[in-house]
């Protein structure tokens, strides 16, 4: 039996895109946006999933919150394009090989959409995390998911995409994963909550 008996998904990675201080005034339900991602975060800890994350001209608009701390991202790139999909990060994947991208940030209509869409366009799978993403205005987050899910992309969250992710509860990080949900889970109720009723 081999060590990852049972995982669903073969090459995951997860996008952080430009969860900044300077967004945090302007963007709806910003805190909820930083719970998700700490949850995604120690979850990719667990299962040793790399992370790939991005800051918005972070000259004029800071560096990503102090809340999310990531000094094990294989990337932390700042942009001034809207996608995630820069040579910094781009250079990391195949086409040949395609990766299941799960994607958590700001803005759902603006970066999260223009990622979403160069990560189809090059051959991977993309997660976009209901509860996971924001814009500054709340009416923007179900145009930008149902056209994202149009597209192709699967829009969920973070609890099903992990549990997908596992696939298995025989596998050696279940325990600890389903310690992290339940640890959650108070976290997790509010931000659905929240969030998705602008669904």
């Amino acid at each position: 039996m081999s060590e990852k008996v049972g995982r669903r998904l073969k090459r995951p990675a997860l996008f952080i895109c430009d969860i900044q201080e300077k967004f945090r005034p302007a963007v709806w339900e910003y805190e909820k946006i930083i719970l998700t991602t700490q949850k995604m975060i120690k979850a990719a800890s667990i299962l040793n999933i790399p992370i790939y994350a991005t800051t918005q001209n972070r000259a004029r608009l800071g560096p990503t919150c102090a809340e999310l701390e990531i000094p094990n991202a294989v990337e932390h790139a700042d942009k001034t394009a809207f996608s995630m999909w820069i040579p910094a990060i781009a250079q990391h994947f195949s086409s040949a090989a395609p990766a299941e991208i799960v994607l958590v940030g700001i803005e759902s209509h603006i970066c999260v959409t223009q990622t979403t869409l160069d990560l189809l366009a090059n051959g991977h799978k993309v997660y976009v995390l209901a509860d996971g993403v924001s814009s500054c205005n709340p009416q923007e987050i179900p145009i930008a998911l149902a056209r994202l899910r149009a597209a192709g992309a699967v829009v969920t969250t973070s609890e099903s995409f992990l549990y997908e992710l596992m696939g298995d509860a025989a596998i050696p990080e279940f325990r600890a994963v389903a310690g992290l949900v339940k640890e959650s889970s108070k976290d997790t109720k509010e931000v659905l909550h929240t969030l998705l009723s602008k669904m």
